[in-house]
C-alpha cells in the first residue's frame, strides 16, 4: 500500500470514528417526536377539557339563571298566597259580622213576635170588648124596635110622681144616653186602635223579615266568596309547592354541575401540570441534544483537525522521502545542491472551524413607542430596578409570542396584573418570555404557540400607569426572584 493510500485510508478511518462517536440524529428526533406528540395529546385532552368546563358553567349559569327565576315564582305565588289569605280572613271578618246582625235581627224578630203574641191576646181582648158592646149594642137596637121604633125618653120625664122623682128621672136618662154615646166612642177607637195595632205590626214584622233576607243572601254571597278564595289559595299552596320542588331540583343539578366543574378543574390542572412537566422535559430534551450536537460538533471538528494534521504530516513525510530518493540518483553536483536546497515545508495545518454564537432570534412582541427600558427608574413610587422592555399603545393592540414555545403560565399575578409566561428552546439554550398588564388573554397553559402567534391584548392591569406591554427575557426558566432577567433590547430584532 503506498503513502497516498495509506493517507486516505486515515482520513476515512477518522470520518468513520468520527461518526461512531456522534449520537444519533434519528433516536434524538424519535425522543422529541415522541414529546411533542404526547404534547399534543395532552393539549388536545385538555382542550376537550376545556370545552366540557365551559359547558358546565353555561349550564351552571343557565341552572343558576332557574333558581333565580323560580326564587322569583316563588315570591310571586308566596305574594298572591298572603293576599288571598288576607281576603279570606276579611270576609271571614265581614261573615262573622253579618252573622251577628242576622243573630241581632233575628232577636228583634223573636221579640217582634212576642210582642205580636201579646198583641194578639191584646187584640183577642179588644175584639171580645167589640164583640159585647156589638151585642149591647144589637140589644139596645132590639129593644127600640120592640118598642116602637124609638124611646120615648119624654114620657120617662112626665111620668114623674114628684119634682125630686123628675130630677131622678132626668137623671137617669141623662146617663143612658150619655152612656150610649161613650159606647159608640169606645167602639170607634177600639176599632181604630185595632186596626192600628194590626198595621204596625205586620209593617215591623215585614221589615224586620226582609233584613233578614237581606243579610241571609249576603252572608251566602260573602261564603260564595270565602269558597272561591279557598278555592284560589289550594290552587297557589300546589303551585308554591311545584315551584319548591323544582327549585330544590334545580338547585340539586346546580350541585351536581357544580362538582362536575370542579371534578373538571381539577383535571384541567393535572393536564396543565402534565403539559408543564412534558415541557421542561423538551426543553430538558432540547438542551441535552444541543449539547450532544455541541460536544459532536467540538469532537468532529478536533477530529478533523487531527485527521488533517496526520494527513498533512503523512504527506510531507512521503513527499520528503520522495524528495531524498530523486536525489540520491542525481549526480553529486546535483545531490550537493539539492542537499543544499531547503526541504520543503509542511503544510500548514487548517485552522478550526469557528462556532458560531447561538442566537436567540426574538421578534417585537408588541407595536408601539418604548416607554421604558431595561435598569434602574422612578415612575412616582421612588428608585425601582425595571426589569423588563416597556411598549405602549391603544388598549386592546395584538401581543404576539416572540418566539415559538410553550405557554407555562396563563392569569394573574400580583404587580404584573393579567400575565403569560411562556418557555424557548433556541439553540439548546432555554429561555423565558413574560408579557403584563394584559387586558385579555388568548392562550392557555400547556399550549404550543408559534413565533409571532397573537396570545393577548395590550391592557392597564396590576401595577400599571396606562395600556402598555411589560416584556421581560430571561436566560433559563421564569423564577420568582427573576435573577436570571436580561435586557431585551440586547435580543430583540426589529
Amino acid at each position: 500500500m503506498n503513502s497516498k493510500s495509506k493517507w486516505m485510508l486515515s482520513g476515512v478511518s477518522s470520518i468513520l470514528a468520527l461518526s461512531l462517536l456522534m449520537p444519533s440524529a434519528h433516536a434524538n428526533s424519535s425522543k422529541l417526536d415522541e414529546l411533542e406528540q404526547e404534547q399534543q395529546q395532552v393539549q388536545k385532552e385538555q382542550q376537550k377539557l376545556e370545552k366540557e368546563r365551559k359547558k358546565m358553567e353555561q349550564k351552571e349559569e343557565e341552572l343558576s339563571s332557574g333558581i333565580q327565576k323560580k326564587e322569583g315564582e316563588i315570591k310571586e305565588t308566596s305574594s298572591k298566597l298572603d293576599r288571598i289569605v288576607s281576603e279570606i280572613q276579611q270576609l271571614d271578618k265581614k261573615m262573622q259580622e253579618t252573622q251577628a246582625k242576622i243573630n241581632t235581627v233575628q232577636a228583634e224578630i223573636d221579640q217582634t213576635k212576642e210582642e205580636i203574641d201579646e198583641l194578639k191576646e191584646a187584640i183577642k181582648e179588644l175584639e171580645h170588648k167589640i164583640d159585647e158592646r156589638t151585642e149591647l149594642l144589637k140589644e139596645r137596637a132590639r129593644a127600640i124596635q120592640m118598642s116602637g121604633g124609638s124611646v120615648e125618653y119624654i114620657d120617662v120625664l112626665l111620668g114623674a110622681n114628684s119634682f125630686i122623682d123628675f130630677i131622678d128621672r132626668f137623671s137617669a136618662v141623662n146617663t143612658l144616653i150619655e152612656a150610649d154615646r161613650e159606647i159608640m166612642r169606645e167602639q170607634a177607637a177600639d176599632k181604630k186602635e185595632l186596626a192600628a195595632k194590626k198595621e204596625a205590626v205586620e209593617t215591623i214584622l215585614a221589615n224586620q223579615e226582609e233584613r233578614r233576607a237581606e243579610l241571609v243572601s249576603l252572608k251566602a254571597s260573602l261564603d260564595s266568596q270565602k269558597k272561591e278564595q279557598a278555592g284560589l289559595k289550594k290552587q297557589m299552596e300546589a303551585e308554591q309547592k311545584r315551584l319548591a320542588s323544582e327549585k330544590n331540583n334545580l338547585e340539586a343539578q346546580h350541585e351536581e354541575a357544580l362538582e362536575v366543574n370542579a371534578a373538571l378543574e381539577k383535571q384541567i390542572m393535572g393536564q396543565q401540570s402534565r403539559m408543564a412537566k412534558l415541557a421542561q422535559q423538551e426543553e430538558a430534551e432540547r438542551a441535552r441534544i444541543a449539547e450532544a450536537e455541541r460536544k459532536a460538533a467540538a469532537e468532529k471538528a478536533a477530529a478533523e483537525k487531527a485527521a488533517a494534521e496526520r494527513a498533512a504530516a503523512e504527506k510531507a513525510a512521503a513527499e520528503r522521502a520522495a524528495a531524498e530518493k530523486a536525489a540520491a540518483k542525481s549526480s553529486a553536483a546535483s545531490a550537493s545542491k539539492a542537499s543544499a536546497a531547503p526541504a520543503p515545508a509542511p503544510a500548514p495545518a487548517p485552522a478550526p472551524a469557528p462556532v458560531a454564537k447561538p442566537s436567540a432570534n426574538f421578534v417585537m412582541p408588541a407595536s408601539g413607542r418604548h416607554t421604558s427600558g431595561f435598569g434602574g427608574r422612578d415612575i412616582g413610587a421612588g428608585a425601582e430596578t425595571h426589569l423588563g422592555y416597556d411598549i405602549a399603545n391603544s388598549p386592546g393592540t395584538p401581543i404576539v409570542a416572540s418566539a415559538a414555545g410553550f405557554v407555562s403560565y396563563a392569569g394573574s399575578m400580583n404587580g404584573y396584573g393579567n400575565v403569560i409566561i411562556i418557555n424557548h428552546s433556541i439553540n439548546g439554550q432555554p429561555y423565558a418570555t413574560v408579557y403584563a398588564h394584559l387586558s385579555s388573554i388568548g392562550v392557555s397553559v400547556g399550549q404550543k404557540v408559534g413565533q409571532r402567534q397573537y396570545i393577548g391584548g395590550m391592557g392597564s392591569t396590576g401595577r400599571s400607569t396606562g395600556p402598555h406591554l411589560h416584556f421581560e427575557i430571561h436566560v433559563g426558566s421564569w423564577n420568582g426572584s427573576r435573577s436570571n432577567a436580561v435586557n431585551p433590547a440586547n435580543y430583540l430584532s426589529y
